[in-house]
């Protein structure tokens, strides 16, 4: 995940913990002020945490901690009392840290679940009675059964760049290209690709110059790549393989710009044998290029930005 806390992902991650919070603040307001009045009889404040599951949207379990995070209750789900997390210490869990004890509840950031092993998130909301602190009401929330914001994340339209395995960064300077097949038939094989995208339906491409091999992307079948080897990429009749379609109207690339930036990870393939393209994927909906480096670096760059070569990146490969 991007970590900067400006970027859109992030922003919406921040936007789905506000939107939860704000819906569960009062239901575990509401219960914690149930659980107060029969804190210190079991039997009642299991059948409490059972009435409440109901009452708290989207909960898995509900269960109630003393002061120190020891669970003096069952767990309450839909399906019942699960009474062998009876006195579980839970105070080194990651939901029970970093609580902030001028609020009524706290929403942990997500953790994987010890039961399911799933991506959870849990609400702590403190207990008082006759305004003294006696514990801890907790609500379980498996991140699989939580509403979702309704716009979609969409990746930012910037130059990011990411560090590969540092085992290949130092030994760089040790190794040099070395010619592949795809490398020796590469001004026959891009007119094949930039067919596929233009005129076969593929929206997203990705090239292995150093393999000699490509991944490819159709709009009519996009939850399913396929692999063409270096003797389909050579044989133009492996466009008659995918029906004619018209190039989407909606795609952030132009038609026309995508021979050009299949001439560029030509450029970027040759210009240096030390630092070298590894391997360069186009997607026409997101406008981003994505390359890859002999010494395992990446970049995801905005297609406008890639075909100017205005920046120092291109400094040394021109």
């Amino acid at each position: 995940m991007d970590t900067d806390n400006n970027s859109p992902l992030k922003q919406r991650v921040l936007r789905q913990r506000a939107t939860l919070y704000n819906m569960l603040i009062d239901p575990m307001r509401r219960v914690a002020r149930r659980c107060a009045e029969a804190w210190d009889d079991k039997p009642a404040l299991d059948t409490v945490l059972l009435e409440s599951i109901p009452k708290v949207p989207y909960v898995t379990y509900l269960y109630a901690l003393d002061a120190s995070g020891r669970q003096i209750s069952a767990n309450a789900s839909s399906d019942g009392a699960i009474a062998s997390d009876l006195g579980r210490d839970r105070s080194h869990r990651p939901y029970m840290k970093n609580l902030d004890e001028h609020r009524e509840m706290t929403l942990s950031e997500a953790y994987i679940s010890l039961r399911a092993r799933r991506p959870s998130v849990t609400a702590i909301q403190r207990v008082s009675r006759d305004g003294v602190f006696i514990g801890y009401l907790g609500g379980d929330f498996d991140l699989r059964g939580l509403p979702i914001t309704k716009d979609l994340y969409s990746e930012p339209g910037r130059w990011r760049q990411l560090k590969g395995d540092p085992a290949i960064r130092s030994h760089v300077f040790q190794q040099c290209r070395i010619q592949s097949r795809l490398d020796e038939k590469i001004d026959m094989i891009l007119p094949v690709l930039e067919e596929l995208v233009v005129e076969n339906g593929v929206f997203h491409l990705k090239t292995h110059f150093s393999s000699s091999r490509a991944t490819i992307w159709l709009c009519d079948d996009p939850y399913r790549y396929q692999l063409l080897e270096f003797e389909d990429l050579v044989d133009p009749d492996v466009c008659l393989a995918f029906p004619h379609q018209s190039y989407p109207t909606d795609a952030v690339v132009p038609q026309d710009q995508v021979r050009p930036i299949l001439d560029t990870f030509k450029h970027l393939r040759f210009a240096d044998d030390t630092i070298y393209l590894r391997a360069g994927s186009i997607n026409i909906f997101n406008g981003i290029v994505g390359l890859n480096f002999s010494c395992d670096g990446s970049h995801y760059i905005p297609v406008q930005q890639f075909l100017a070569r205005d920046s120092a990146f291109w400094e040394g490969i021109n």
